[in-house]
């Protein structure tokens, strides 16, 4: 009797099919999302869970806690009121839809010139050279660093010798200094430096980056000048933190001990107490700041 109710041979695979979907789909389409949904309510990821949406008083979603942003003017001006993040080459800076790292590495020290097919592109050495005086004129400190000019572009010449790789210097072309601009240095190894004359290349010339007087540790830290792998990290470091909590606090109309407790508050320690380093989430402090003393028009 059985035999009769049994399903042709013909149907039988379908119907294992539609069983595998049907398992699948309770499984993976409602029991495994309530499962994760009820880990993310565990106590040290509730925050997180919903995005680490920051919201105004009167409910105007402001950003993410877990996503660097922008704390500039029209104009891409930084406002001196707020606490300023890592530099982004995410899209226009901290775009979640196109997030990216530069892509330029160690040896990225020679600017490209423009030329008739484009604008040209600072090296790495030249963003962070340029990054870095900027900023110490912003927070009174000096901003040079080691491979840096006075003018904020990469320390590099372009030295050829006499027999190729060995000889005596009879050229030296100060690479990212474009004439008319005066060298960074007038003389190396006995032979007067040139600017760069536009449109000039040297694939002959030995690249050398020349180190400079400035200190081994400058006063401006690295993660200023430097953007993170996704570029929508939203922590800075603590030594960055304090450099701007004077700029800050003069703006914001507050005491330097107020706004050091505020970045105290969020900042957070190594993970298990070993891995990685102490960060200040910038965009969860400059909120806080926010509702401590606005800004008129920010």
């Amino acid at each position: 009797m059985n035999r009769h109710l049994r399903p042709p041979a013909w149907a039988r695979p379908s119907l294992t099919a539609l069983r595998v979907v049907l398992a699948l789909t309770l499984l993976l389409g409602l029991a495994h999302p309530l499962a994760m949904t009820a880990a993310a309510r565990l106590p040290g990821l509730r925050d997180g869970a919903p995005g680490g949406l920051l919201t105004d008083p009167d409910g105007r979603v402001r950003g993410s806690t877990l996503l660097g942003q922008s704390f500039a003017d029209e104009d891409g001006e930084p406002l001196p009121a707020f606490f300023q993040p890592r530099p982004s080459s995410a899209g226009a800076g901290h775009d979640a839809s196109a997030s990216a790292a530069g892509n330029l590495g160690p040896q990225s020290v020679v600017d490209a010139p423009p030329t008739d097919r484009g604008p040209g592109a600072p090296s790495l050495l030249t963003q962070v050279c340029s990054r870095s005086r900027a900023i110490g004129e912003r927070e009174g400190v000096d901003g040079g660093r080691p491979y840096c000019t006075a003018g904020g572009v990469g320390a590099v010449l372009g030295v050829y010798r006499e027999h190729g790789a060995t000889g005596r210097v009879t050229r030296v072309v100060s690479l990212n200094e474009p004439c008319p601009l005066r060298p960074f240095r007038l003389r190396h190894a006995g032979a007067p430096v040139e600017c760069a004359r536009p449109g000039e290349a040297h694939p002959r010339a030995a690249v050398t980056a020349v180190r400079g007087g400035a200190p081994a540790r400058p006063a401006v830290p690295g993660d200023a000048v430097t953007a993170s792998g996704s570029g929508l990290d939203p922590h800075i470091s603590p030594a960055y933190a304090r450099l701007q909590t004077a700029r800050v606090a003069a703006r914001r109309g507050l005491d330097g001990a107020t706004v050091r407790e505020l970045v105290a508050e969020h900042t957070t320690g190594r993970a298990l107490g070993v891995l990685g380093e102490p960060v200040v989430n910038v965009v969860s402090l400059n909120a806080a700041l926010d509702r401590l003393a606005p800004v008129r028009g920010a």
